[in-house]
């Protein structure tokens, strides 16, 4: 998937100049790559918010950057530790003829047998690694998990012949597995011992006396 997004090109400043433009609303950058020299440029946050709202950080972006369209993939997207918003992005600009490596996330689909028998589902790898050409980055990669039990997990082997393109995590690298479900906490028997308690007094008689 290809996405258009404008950029300008910036100068390379103090540390307040990056503030105050964040500040007018658009986010610090640069791009770098394939047949161009590192760029500094600028672009505006809420679009590019949107953009990463709808299409997610895979996928091809086409910067138009001073009447010419380059195209990039997102590398890096630095973001603020309390608010979230972001603060700046990296761009690599590409060879639309040449493979890359991308990471993309991992879906899995189906009602697995393991969670319908009381076992929890995790993740222990959200994303895997390929290698494909820009124009056949897929948003994500979906993993049938129904045959997965309670005890067993899918791994990277188990997928890698059904996809079109190279995975390069080994086999073992785990996608899915299902744990046991918790065990329940065994309550301790709290009833109360109401035996009588034994008063030893030989050849006496310990009862009260009747009035």
């Amino acid at each position: 998937m290809t996405m258009v997004l404008t950029v300008q090109q910036r100068q390379k400043g103090r540390r307040s100049s990056l503030t105050q433009l964040r500040q007018d609303g658009a986010i610090p950058g640069v791009v770098y790559g394939f047949q161009m020299t590192s760029t500094a440029i600028s672009l505006d946050a809420r679009t590019f918010a949107k953009m990463l709202a709808t299409y997610g950080t895979n996928g091809v972006f086409q910067l138009e950057l001073e009447g010419q369209r380059v195209n990039a993939v997102l590398t890096e997207v630095q973001r603020c530790a309390l608010k979230g918003n972001v603060k700046h992005v990296d761009f690599k600009s590409i060879n639309m003829a040449e493979e890359l490596e991308v990471d993309v996330p991992v879906n899995p689909i189906g009602d697995a047998v393991g969670v319908a028998d009381g076992g929890l589902l995790l993740q222990p790898n959200r994303e895997v690694r390929i290698k494909v050409k820009p124009t056949e980055i897929p948003e994500a990669i979906d993993i049938d998990v129904t045959n997965v039990a309670i005890g067993t997990s899918l791994y990277v082997g188990d997928i890698r012949q059904q996809l079109p393109f190279e995975i390069l995590q080994e086999d073992d690298y785990t996608l899915v597995t299902i744990t046991p479900p918790p065990a329940e906490n065994v309550q301790e028997d709290d009833t109360v011992d109401e035996t009588p308690e034994v008063i030893e007094a030989t050849g006496q008689n310990t009862a009260e006396p009747q009035a």
